[in-house]
């Protein structure tokens, strides 16, 4: 952990992508660089813990806020619903922290030669950004 302004904590962590309703902002097997207790917007990639089975945790964009909850989505539209769709918005305790980074590595198999790893270099690593249109889309359906 480390601090920041007066005394407040904070506290960044690991979580690693397991399927493809993020897809294609992340991809099964990505590793993210999770801010907990950040500040969140409509648009943020987040990790939250599932609301009916609260010892799974999923990540999601935030679209927008419902009450005291969040409306939350896949960014994959042909993924399974395991999102708000199916379980409604998400109270806003459950949602842990925002997705900062997510970092890809070198496929299996792939050489090693050195323009694969300067290519892997200059996109393995890559901030992922709130989409800030996201909330427009959804009161646009």
């Amino acid at each position: 952990m480390a601090e920041q302004g007066r005394g407040t904590r904070v506290s960044f962590g690991i979580a690693e992508v397991t399927g493809v309703s993020m897809v294609p902002t992340l991809r099964h097997g990505d590793q993210l660089l999770v801010h907990y207790g950040a500040d969140l917007k409509a648009g943020d990639v987040a990790v939250l813990r599932h609301p009916l089975q609260q010892d799974l945790l999923i990540v999601k964009r935030l679209v927008e806020r419902r009450g005291e909850g969040w409306w939350v989505l896949g960014d994959n539209p042909d993924a399974d619903v395991v999102d708000s769709r199916a379980f409604g918005a998400v109270p806003g305790e459950l949602v842990l922290g925002r997705v900062r980074i997510r970092y890809r590595g070198i496929r299996p198999g792939r050489q090693r030669s050195l323009g694969v790893v300067f290519s892997w270099l200059v996109s393995a690593v890559r901030p992922v950004p709130a989409d800030r249109s996201v909330s427009r889309r959804l009161r646009a359906r």
